[in-house]
């Protein structure tokens, strides 16, 4: 996208508000395919959480992806954009088994990942096809925060209570079709992935009829000019070749599973918002814009790094700011970060604003959630209004308690 069509946008839709390139979307999904073109059956599950609003997933669809869902509300959004229930997982944590119940009961593969529930659920439904979540105790991912395959990881069943799955499995003689893994987020070293692929490897030697192994995602993408990322064509090449080789050693042949998610889309989104003020202090230059972490919450939350442009004057003298929000909390996105020269008006724009951002807003400080606009074949498509103040108290339960106490006192 060009910054013109990114001022068009927000002159027509407002600010603050995301945009995303269906193109790029496009472009990561065929990137994924041909690393993986030499493997006879490959399966990419889009996990909604990224982003999870109904277009999205309706484009997903239309490139062969299916969903990798954590919530009955994901599965269910998946339903209404027109996915197959064949073509979800279930891959929720620490949800009742009257949950994971339900979503069986629409026809979605389960995805379980702790003793309890797997012994509760092949207990009452031994046929239902389940999918076994590993955690291998790996630490692929850079950031702690969010790494899931280390040894004290909420996520997954440990590799040490294999014998007690084994255990569970024939004694409930449940049907498992499948194996999954997790390690994190923002994957660089690929050999120490492919490390914890061996372990799953090992696992799934266990289970003499599955139909996939599922190695989930987490692959990094670049957060700004010259970042390092997942090197997904040469990860693609070994990893195919060692799982080929497992088919003919397993006697058949499995499908190859990921859940790319932030890979998919977080390049292709740019989060634009209006700048209300310029405010120096005795040693900063603050641009104060019409949002929040309300909006945009992964730098304060993760301190994840977004790149900043003025789309209004690309071609500015660089300055110093430091771009902070509206909201009556430190909400701070970037310090002393180089920007093209910033007056007030002016419509600055987030890069990797596709993955984690709208679907992590919320409406603190009873501000409006922002519109959302998908930019597809050249034109833009609204796929989200925005929000007005019915939103707010569409929901509230008017309780006239108050009226009630005054008559009491008069």
């Amino acid at each position: 996208m060009e910054n013109r069509n990114l001022l068009a946008i927000a002159k027509e839709f407002g600010s603050p508000v995301y945009v995303y390139d269906s193109s790029k979307i496009i472009s990561q999904y065929d990137r994924l395919s041909n690393a993986f073109k030499k493997v006879k059956r490959v399966k990419f599950n889009y996990a909604v959480k990224a982003l999870s609003n109904p277009a999205i997933l309706k484009l997903m669809n239309s490139l062969g992806a299916g969903l990798d869902t954590v919530s009955i509300q994901e599965v269910e959004l998946g339903l209404l954009a027109g996915i197959p229930p064949e073509n979800i997982i279930f891959t929720p944590n620490g949800v009742s088994l009257e949950e994971i119940e339900k979503v069986s009961a629409m026809g979605v593969q389960i995805n379980i990942d702790n003793l309890s529930i797997l012994e509760q659920f092949g207990t009452k439904h031994p046929k239902v096809p389940v999918c076994i979540r590993i955690n291998p105790h790996v630490l692929a991912g850079g950031n702690s925060k969010i790494s899931v395959g280390h040894i004290d990881s909420k996520f997954g069943i440990s590799i040490h209570q294999i014998p007690h799955i084994l255990r569970i499995v024939e004694n409930t003689n449940m049907n498992i079709n499948g194996i999954h893994m997790h390690t994190g987020s923002d994957i660089l070293d690929i050999e120490v992935f492919l490390y914890a692929s061996e372990i799953l490897f090992e696992t799934a030697k266990n289970f003499k009829d599955l139909d996939f192994i599922d190695f989930g995602s987490g692959f990094k993408v670049p957060y700004k000019e010259g970042d390092i990322e997942t090197n997904i064509e040469e990860f693609g090449e070994k990893l195919t070749k060692r799982f080929n080789t497992f088919c003919k050693e397993y006697g058949k042949e499995l499908t190859l599973g990921f859940e790319p998610g932030k890979f998919l889309v977080s390049e292709a989104g740019y989060f634009l918002a209006k700048v209300n003020v310029v405010k120096q202090t005795t040693s900063t230059v603050f641009a104060g814009i019409d949002s929040g972490f309300n909006h945009l919450i992964r730098p304060m939350f993760y301190g994840s790094h977004h790149e900043i442009v003025n789309v209004s004057n690309p071609e500015g003298r660089e300055r110093f700011y430091s771009v902070v929000g509206y909201i009556c909390e430190t909400d701070t996105f970037a310090t002393n970060r180089r920007i093209a020269e910033i007056t007030e008006g002016d419509i600055i724009a987030f890069k990797n604003a596709g993955a984690y951002c709208f679907s992590m807003a919320s409406n603190y400080n009873s501000r409006f959630r922002p519109a959302e606009v998908l930019w597809h074949n050249g034109k833009a498509h609204l796929i989200r209004k925005r929000e007005i103040f019915e939103d707010l108290t569409k929901n509230l339960v008017a309780i006239d308690i108050f009226s009630k106490v005054t008559d009491t006192v008069s």
